[in-house]
């Protein structure tokens, strides 16, 4: 059995990660509260935003962390096609949880079912992540802490959800972004710490790309994308200050006259 080790950097890639995790659901509820102040097209694209800005950092979260995996007796690949459709299904899960509570009429059955859509989703990129890995050996999993990856990742989305229905102030925002990535990160090692592998020696080429050839270089962008997009929505006026800005320049257009 080939020896795991989940923080070939040290605490880099961990602590890196976890940056990531809470950046994406800052940035989410963020636009989730955005949305739900606005309506048509406006609610729309607020919520299209906060599902690939959460999307985003729980798949650049878990590959930052990936980064730093490592198992002794053989390199380690990705299958490019499997790694880009795990971003593709974290994108999509989230969104539907996401437009379940944007626009959903029963706010308590929309939140379950969109924590449960999210988290199943968030569950299964994680393990299409795993399944994209080429090594020498055989991958295989611990059932109950499969189980309990799960679970955690339905609660955390769920709770993400409700914070996002429920919490308006910056400040409770951030402290719930971090509670978030906590969550995030606590699913994702959960999972790893699932994972065994029976090493098979070989001195044949692995198919795939490595982590600092293909992994590395999409994290980065991703994260790029997550601090952009962060500070545009920090920069762009909220819907109370656009209308506080109108009222104040009625009277203006009145006096000129």
């Amino acid at each position: 059995m080939g020896h795991l080790d989940h923080a070939t950097f040290g605490w880099l890639t961990p602590a890196l990660s976890y940056v990531m995790a809470c950046t994406g659901a800052a940035l989410g509820l963020r636009c989730t509260v955005r949305a739900l102040g606005a309506t048509g097209r406006s609610r729309r694209n607020w919520l299209l935003t906060a599902a690939s800005a959460i999307g985003t950092g729980i798949w650049t979260m878990h590959f930052v962390a990936m980064l730093g995996f490592g198992v002794g007796g053989t390199d380690i690949h990705y299958d490019v096609p499997l790694t880009v459709l795990s971003l593709v299904v974290a994108m999509i899960v989230v969104s539907a949880g996401v437009f379940a509570v944007g626009y959903g009429r029963g706010r308590t059955r929309a939140l379950l079912l969109g924590g449960l859509t999210t988290g199943l989703g968030v569950a299964s990129m994680h393990y299409l992540g795993m399944a994209a890995m080429r090594l020498h050996g055989r991958v295989s999993y611990d059932p109950p802490l499969v189980g309990l990856s799960v679970l955690i990742a339905v609660v955390a989305a769920t709770a993400a959800l409700w914070a996002a229905l429920n919490i308006k102030s910056p400040v409770a925002v951030t402290v719930a972004s971090l509670v978030m990535g906590a969550a995030v990160s606590s699913m994702h090692y959960t999972g790893m710490f699932a994972v065994s592998v029976h090493v098979t020696p070989s001195g044949a080429a692995l198919p795939g790309a490595s982590a600092m050839q293909f992994i590395f270089p999409l994290a980065v962008g991703l994260g790029s994308y997550l601090f952009l997009t962060s500070a545009f929505v920090a920069l762009s006026p909220a819907t109370g200050e656009r209308e506080a800005s109108a009222s104040a320049q009625r009277p203006a257009e009145s006096v000129a006259r």
